[in-house]
């Protein structure tokens, strides 16, 4: 059973940074891309970051050069480093398993099966 946890949110000032964790287990975690996604209230989810087994990674524009992704298969967790935070970046960060590694193409749709119970950041100005 694909079970997936995150932690690590919370509310700080813009400018500001936090770094989210996500614990995977219950199936091959490496064999899998993993993607973060957030939605804010009133608004469509959005595909943040992805990475696979071989460290390439996605990232959106809106957090590109400020978020990096990365995982470690050992520990099977995935992390999401936010620095320079901005009050649009409140929302609900989602840790993701990709059913498709077509994910980290930009061209290409993000992509999910399964996701965690979520985490909340919130940045005021």
């Amino acid at each position: 059973q694909v079970h997936l946890v995150e932690s690590g949110g919370g509310s700080v000032q813009a400018g500001g940074s936090l770094r989210l964790s996500c614990a995977a287990s219950g199936y091959p975690y490496s064999d899998y891309c993993m993607v973060w996604f957030r939605q804010a209230p009133g608004k469509e989810r959005e595909g943040v970051a992805a990475v696979n087994n071989k460290r390439i990674k996605r990232y959106a524009d809106t957090v590109q050069g400020r978020f990096t992704n990365s995982r470690d298969n050992v520990k099977r967790t995935l992390y999401l480093q936010m620095e320079s935070l901005k009050p649009e970046d409140t929302a609900m960060y989602y840790c993701a398993r990709a059913w498709s590694c077509a994910v980290l193409l930009r061209t290409s749709n993000w992509n999910w099966d399964y996701w965690g119970q979520g985490t909340q950041v919130t940045v005021s100005s």
